[in-house]
């Protein structure tokens, strides 16, 4: 069992998708910083300053600590809201994230189609159709 645990994890197949998976990785922390350290605070500028992440509607507001009568603390009851601005960052980063993988393939796909598109010269005829052609020739004279 060994050996075939050895065979399998010394296959291509294996090694390209874990390199993949940690490029991936990589990829997805370079996104996300472009994402939330560059575009998020473009789109902010534009839109007067406003911060999607603020933005919340309160179904409860916060109940801070107090004591009662008898001098015990009471546990504070924290803010109960429905957060739709960090759903609206989340849906603007999942469309700068579409773009940016949109022409990453864009340009993969064109890089290798460059590749295939070298013709390739289309072999001569043989030494046996060289000297049917001759016979043919000779034929019809």
């Amino acid at each position: 069992m060994l050996k075939e645990f050895k065979a399998f994890i010394m296959t291509g197949n294996v090694l390209d998708l874990a390199i993949a998976v940690i490029l991936a990785g990589a990829i997805g922390g370079v996104v996300k910083g472009f994402v939330n350290l560059i575009m998020m605070p473009l789109i902010g500028h534009f839109s007067g300053g406003l911060d999607f992440a603020e933005m919340k509607y309160v179904l409860t507001e916060a109940v801070a600590e107090s004591t009662d009568l008898a001098g015990n603390v009471v546990a504070a009851i924290p803010e109960n809201a429905i957060a739709y601005g960090a759903w609206i960052n989340t849906i603007i980063n999942l469309i700068i994230v579409g773009f940016v993988l949109f022409l990453i393939v864009k340009a993969y796909n064109k890089a290798k189609k460059k590749k295939e598109e070298t013709p390739v010269k289309p072999a001569g005829p043989t030494m046996d159709q060289e000297l049917l052609t001759e016979i043919r020739d000779l034929l019809k004279k």
